[in-house]
């Protein structure tokens, strides 16, 4: 029952701002947030999963970040063993 967050980068790589519109957690028991501002070219923003690790065994859950980029959606993975 004790929560653990993971944080990922996100890089704009582009030569226009990348704006994350949505971040979609596969399952209930895994809350997101993620930078709301637009992320400048050559500039890091951040989507942090928190997962609540509440039953032992292995876990793998998702994250699909929506954004503006011409691969509009990116799905992120976090696993691991509780």
């Amino acid at each position: 029952d004790v929560p653990v967050t993971v944080s990922f980068k996100i890089t704009n790589t582009g030569n226009a701002p990348l704006i994350i519109s949505d971040v979609k957690p596969s399952c209930g028991c895994t809350t997101p947030s993620y930078t709301k501002d637009p992320i400048l070219p050559g500039k890091s923003g951040v989507v942090k999963a928190q997962y609540n690790a509440a039953a032992p065994g292995p876990f793998n859950k998702t994250i699909t970040v929506i954004t503006n980029s011409s691969e509009p959606n990116k799905v992120l993975t976090i696993k691991g063993q509780v």
